[in-house]
Order: structure tokens, then C-alpha cells, then sequence
């Protein structure tokens, strides 16, 4: 007997040992995934990332801050976000109480008479019986956890939970940028707007005097109606202008989780972003960007349930019990020997059950390795929107002063070429192609003006702010 219990012992001790050094725990150092993903070119990497910063030292404007704070408050995906959360923070306790013994108790009757035409029926002599028991029992089971099954378990409920901690985070980084952007872009109207109706203002000058030097002589009906072409150019545009500005202010409603409206703003003037936008580590994306981190969250909870599949080949031990009083007669039901009491341990190691352990195993590792390509795969997506925003946002200034300097060329040109027209000297086509050219140029300006802004909020929606 003794020998037969050192050899269980032993044995189990030998597969406690396998088990233990079957397992691969989850190491992002062995992985690699610490290196540089960001394409800059700057000396040293930042010590610190902006994206530590919160959003409303970013975004200064009272205004936008209203209107980013609305949207954290009443947007539906953040609202989603949350329930998804409480989803997962319930099968996280769920997984936490696996360890616990389960529990049942309540009451039985049993209504029993046997076949007269069976040997019992005939042994109880041919005269039909009617047995009524009655009984209260309470059933307990539990499974001890050998091989850590339902430790691996609990930690990959715990990753799916921190995975969608992450992805909330991320919701609310892009709703910040998607308003801070939206905002930009309907500043970005509001001047073209006061662009056209200068330009149109002008134009109608332009008319003006063009129908006066018909009159004298110098011009002919073909420069008055295409001087009035371009008056109705510009109108056009305007149209167009006030027709985006609305749907774009639809849009901001929608994003603030609130019916369509009208949306208090400042101007493009007023708006300023940091001097420096500090990039950090790539190692920082791990810790700041929503997405990465719930792919890191997958990928964890993979490796633990490769641990949790691995942990079905062995033996699991199971003990059950159950006790209560069971009697046919009521008036002894409460009696001491109505007690019963049983009493079950199990050890059970699967042999043949149709592959399923072995596919489930399998899959886990198949998923594993997705769930690693998977990570890969978005933390070289954040090095490319950072490198790609990077490089937008340090080239745009020099952009910027490049087109001033050409509205600039052409609004001389379109003064020289109109006193050139005045006295003859010059054809009044000289006039419609500079002041087309100079239009295009001022609404260039502004669209680069807002560029950069848009390049500074998807730069600092790369590196993961906006969630705190």
C-alpha cells in the first residue's frame, strides 16, 4: 500500500515538474518589441512623450475644451466602451471564483412502485407497493487546480479585461482628436469664408470698373462677363463653404452625442500648439496607445491559454460530496438516522476523447502566434503614423511661408496687370488669370494652416494621448 503511494506521489510530482517546464510565460524583452519604430531624425529620443500631457494643456481653447469634454461625457462609443468593461470585470470575478467549491442544496421527493411482472415484483410477493421518500441534501464539488489550469485561466480573463480597459482608453484618445480635428477644419472654413467674401467684394470692384472702360472704349463685352464670371466663381465657392460648414458642424454634434446644432468656435488665428512635440520611447506606445496595449492584452491572454490547453493533458482530481436526510416516512425525516453522507475523489487522466485536447492545444498555439503578428503589426502601424505625422507637422511651417510668398506674387500681379488694363497696355485675360491664381493661393494658405494643426492633433493622437 505504501509502495503504491510513494509511485502516485512520485509520479505526480514528475508531471507537476513537466508541467512547469512546458510553460513559456509571456516576455516582451524575448520577443523583441522594444525597438525603434519611429523614422526621425532627430540626435537623441526624447526622454519623456507628449503624450503624457492631457489633453487640455494641448488643446487651449476654452471653446474645443467645452466641446472635448461633452464629447468624454455623452459619446456613445465611449458609453459602449464602458459597458464592455463591466462585461469583462464580471467574467473576471467569475474566473476569480473558480477556485471556490461549487454548492447546492434543496429539497427532493421521490415517487416509486415497482413492475409486478419483474423478479423484485415477484419476490415482494405479487402485491404492488408505493414508496414516497423524501429527502434535503446539499451537493459539493471541487476541482484542485495541479496543474495550474485555472490559474491560466484567470490570468487570460484578466489580460481580456485589461484589453478592454485599453480599448476604452482608445476610443476616447480618437474622439478627442477626431473633435480637436473637426473644430480645426471648421475654423479652417470660417476663414475661406472671409477669403471669398473679400475676394467677391473685390471682384465686384473689378466688375465695376471693368464695365466703365467698356463704356470708354478700352474693353469689350468679353472682359465684363468674364469679369462677371468670376464674380459668380466666388459665390459659388461660398455656397459650397457654408454647405461643408454645416455638415461639418453635424458631425461635431454627433461625436459630442448630441443633436445637430450650431457650434461656438474662436478662429484659426487664435489657435496655438506647443513649440516641441517630445516623442519618447517606442517603448512608450506600450504604455500610452490604446490600441497597441490591447494587442499586447491578446497576445497575453493567448499565452495563457496555451497554458490552460496545455494543462488538459494531465490528470485532474476532482472531489465531490453530498450529505442531507432522506426518509419515506415524514414524522422520522428529522430523525438522526434520516443522515446520509457520501463522499467522492476522482482522478481522472484522459486517454481517448476524439483528438479535442490535442486540437484545442494546437489552436492555442495557432492563435498565439496571430496574436503575436497581430502585436507586431500595430506597434509598427503607431511607428508609421508617428513618423508620418512627424514629418507633416516639422515641414508644414516652411510650406506655409512658401504660398504666402506666392499670394503675395500674385496680388501684385493682379494690381500691375489691372493698371496695365487701365491704359491699354495689357490684355484683361492677365486679370481673370491673376486673380483666380491669387484666390487659390489664400485658400491654399489657410488649408495648410490647417494642416499643420491636424498634423500636431494626429501626432499627438500617435503617441497616445488624449486618454488621460
Amino acid at each position: 500500500m505504501l509502495k503504491i503511494k510513494y509511485t502516485v506521489v512520485s509520479l505526480s510530482a514528475a508531471l507537476v515538474l513537466t508541467s512547469c517546464v512546458a510553460k513559456q510565460p509571456y516576455d516582451r524583452e524575448v520577443l523583441g518589441v522594444n525597438e525603434n519604430v519611429f523614422r526621425t531624425d532627430r540626435i537623441a529620443v526624447d526622454s519623456s512623450s507628449i503624450a503624457t500631457v492631457s489633453w487640455r494643456e494641448i488643446f487651449t481653447d476654452p471653446l474645443l475644451q467645452n466641446h472635448i469634454q461633452k464629447g468624454l461625457d455623452n459619446n456613445l462609443d465611449i458609453r459602449i466602451a464602458l459597458q464592455n468593461i463591466s462585461i469583462a470585470e464580471s467574467y473576471l470575478k467569475q474566473r476569480k471564483a473558480a477556485y471556490q467549491p461549487t454548492l447546492s442544496v434543496g429539497p427532493s421527493y421521490t415517487f416509486q412502485t415497482q413492475s409486478l411482472n419483474t423478479q423484485m415484483g415477484q419476490i415482494a410477493g405479487g402485491t404492488r407497493r408505493y414508496i414516497n421518500v423524501l429527502g434535503l441534501a446539499g451537493d459539493v464539488s471541487w476541482d484542485a487546480d495541479l496543474w495550474g489550469r485555472l490559474k491560466a485561466e484567470q490570468k487570460a480573463q484578466l489580460a481580456a479585461y485589461l484589453g478592454n480597459v485599453a480599448a476604452h482608453r482608445e476610443v476616447k484618445t480618437d474622439l478627442v482628436a477626431a473633435i480637436a480635428s473637426a473644430y480645426y477644419q471648421l475654423l479652417t472654413f470660417d476663414e475661406q469664408k472671409r477669403i471669398i467674401n473679400e475676394t467677391i467684394a473685390l471682384r465686384n470692384k473689378n466688375l465695376e470698373t471693368t464695365r466703365a472702360l467698356k463704356e470708354s472704349g478700352i474693353l469689350t463685352e468679353v472682359a465684363v462677363q468674364q469679369s462677371e464670371a468670376l464674380v459668380f466663381n466666388a459665390q459659388a465657392l461660398l455656397l459650397d463653404i457654408d454647405v461643408q460648414i454645416s455638415i461639418l458642424e453635424n458631425t461635431i454634434s454627433l461625436l459630442m452625442g448630441e443633436p445637430s446644432q450650431s457650434i461656438a468656435r474662436s478662429s484659426i488665428r487664435q489657435q496655438q500648439m506647443p513649440a516641441s512635440f517630445p516623442l519618447g520611447y517606442s517603448a512608450s506606445l506600450l504604455s500610452n496607445r490604446g490600441d497597441v496595449m490591447q494587442a499586447e492584452a491578446r497576445l497575453i491572454q493567448a499565452y495563457e491559454l496555451t497554458d490552460a490547453a496545455r494543462a488538459e493533458f494531465y490528470p485532474s482530481l476532482r472531489i465531490s460530496g453530498s450529505t442531507g436526510l432522506q426518509s419515506i416516512e415524514l414524522d422520522k425525516f428529522f430523525s438522526i438516522n434520516s443522515i446520509f453522507a457520501t463522499v467522492v475523489g476522482s482522478l481522472v487522466q484522459p486517454v481517448l476523447n476524439q483528438r479535442q485536447i490535442r486540437t484545442n492545444y494546437e489552436v492555442s498555439l495557432y492563435n498565439r502566434q496571430i496574436a503575436y503578428l497581430n502585436f507586431r503589426k500595430s506597434l509598427l502601424n503607431a511607428g508609421k503614423e508617428v513618423s508620418d505625422a512627424l514629418k507633416v507637422y516639422e515641414t508644414q511651417d516652411q510650406f506655409i511661408a512658401l504660398k504666402q510668398k506666392e499670394v503675395a506674387a500674385y496680388r501684385n500681379s493682379v494690381n500691375y496687370s489691372q493698371e496695365l488694363v487701365n491704359y491699354g497696355m495689357a490684355n484683361y485675360l492677365e486679370v481673370l488669370n491673376s486673380s483666380v491664381n491669387a484666390l487659390n493661393a489664400e485658400l491654399n494658405i489657410s488649408n495648410a494652416q490647417y494642416t499643420k494643426l491636424r498634423s500636431a492633433v494626429e501626432l499627438y493622437q500617435a503617441l497616445g494621448g488624449g486618454w488621460r
